[in-house]
């Protein structure tokens, strides 16, 4: 059996670092157009170039996302886009609408083009299909059950590849093909604008009785009757394995470096140890469920792949993340007055914290003290992307993520 590649997104070119130490074998990115996910940080040129270089000079790879569903006045953009990307030389790019792929293939024919899951592909004819046209790795549908994937992987050649969402955030609608967004609110979900409707509360009106809303719910707080729970699979890791997927893929474009260093650490663990032994891997199962939960999630359910979701897939009462852990910063260059941080949530001195380590150690630490930028000592750090000088009594290192354990809080989407 071959390795999996872990393939994780990042937001933004501080993520990519952090998808990079954290263990990812591949790192999805996005451009400023073209992408689905318009409302991410995504990247400059500039940033996807240093992005490319850092990933390369750590042996990983980067795909770039153009994966929109294109009108006609997307495509001489589409076009100059590809031309540009030519010469930063990321190691794919990952589209779904077939005019966008010929354009790919006749600009940067040197370039592998992946098939979006986006282009809903369900069935082995569709991957020989897009075999047959020059793409190296077709995206399964999410709606696949892991026997489905399994018949697909006898049915195509060898040196096709099938890369599949294993852990992440859930579309109600098939394989992300959803009109609710854009019916709603003008936003297009398929051209990388979507507002999530799907994690909106909804009532019923009867046609003759406008203005009467009846409520569906199971309690005081209403029925989120489209909002699923997340996907994780990290249990599951010898039947993805088995099934024949040559890539696991992390949903999550627009989370934090917190949310991507976690995700990517605990799989990379799972997946290493699964391969040193299947005793090993079992062994460790319960350390990779605590720790998968160390960054914002819904309830977790295993999709598709066992059989259709019912009831149990669904969140009816709230939309809200689970939140156990804030996410503090990451941890610069040592200087003359400590370690550099641009902060994201506020901490102070005295306080116990925990420091990240990309090898799986999770270190709790005493905030001995804070500096500006300028030196002078200060007893908390109340402003998000303040640049600190921090001492946590002990030696860290570049790219540690620091983080603070919370009780009982949720977060809101």
């Amino acid at each position: 059996m071959n390795k999996p590649e872990l393939l994780v997104p990042a937001s933004s070119l501080e993520v990519l670092k952090i998808a990079v130490i954290f263990g990812a074998d591949a790192v999805y990115i996005g451009g400023e157009a073209f992408g689905l996910r318009a409302k991410a940080k995504n990247f400059s040129m500039a940033d996807m170039r240093e992005g490319i270089d850092f990933a390369h000079a750590h042996h990983v790879k980067v795909y770039v996302t153009a994966n929109i569903l294109a009108h006609n006045e997307d495509l001489d953009g589409v076009r100059d886009y590809f031309a540009e990307l030519k010469e930063l030389k990321p190691d794919a790019l990952i589209i779904s609408d077939p005019g966008v792929f010929a354009i790919a293939r006749e600009i940067c024919p040197e370039l592998e083009v992946h098939i979006s899951t986006q282009a809903n592909n369900t069935n082995y004819g569709t991957y020989q299909f897009w075999y047959k046209l020059g793409a190296k790795r077709v995206v399964s549908a999410r709606e696949l059950s892991l026997q489905e994937i399994a018949k697909i992987r006898e049915h195509i050649p060898k040196d096709l590849e099938i890369e599949t969402f294993i852990h992440g955030a859930m579309c109600i609608s098939y394989s992300g093909r959803c009109l609710l967004s854009n019916y709603f609110t003008g936003r297009d979900a398929n051209r990388g604008a979507c507002t999530h409707p799907c994690r909106w509360k909804y009532a019923v009106v009867e046609e003759t009785r406008p203005g009467e809303y009846m409520p569906v719910y199971e309690n005081e707080r209403g029925t989120y009757i489209f909002n699923s729970k997340d996907l994780c699979m990290v249990e599951h890791i010898p039947e993805l394995v088995q099934a024949g997927i040559d890539s696991f893929k992390i949903e999550g474009r627009m989370k934090t470096a917190l949310y991507v260093a976690t995700v990517a650490r605990t799989y990379r663990k799972a997946i290493d140890n699964y391969f040193i032994s299947r005793e090993q891997y079992e062994k460790n199962i319960p350390w990779y469920l605590e720790q998968i939960v160390g960054c914002t999630y819904r309830q977790f359910t295993t999709g598709f792949f066992f059989g259709k979701p019912d009831e149990h897939t669904q969140i009816y009462d709230n939309n809200t993340y689970v939140k156990e852990y804030t996410y503090l910063g990451i941890v610069g260059e040592k200087t003359d007055k400590g370690y550099c941080i641009k902060q994201r949530n506020k901490f102070s001195v005295g306080e116990q914290i925990e420091v990240m380590k990309p090898g799986g150690e999770n270190v709790p630490v005493i905030v001995k003290s804070i500096r500006d930028a300028e030196g002078n000592e200060m007893e908390s750090a109340p402003h998000p992307k303040q640049v600190l000088y921090i001492d946590l009594g002990q030696p860290l290192a570049k790219y540690d993520i620091l983080r603070r354990q919370e009780k009982e809080e949720q977060a809101d989407e």
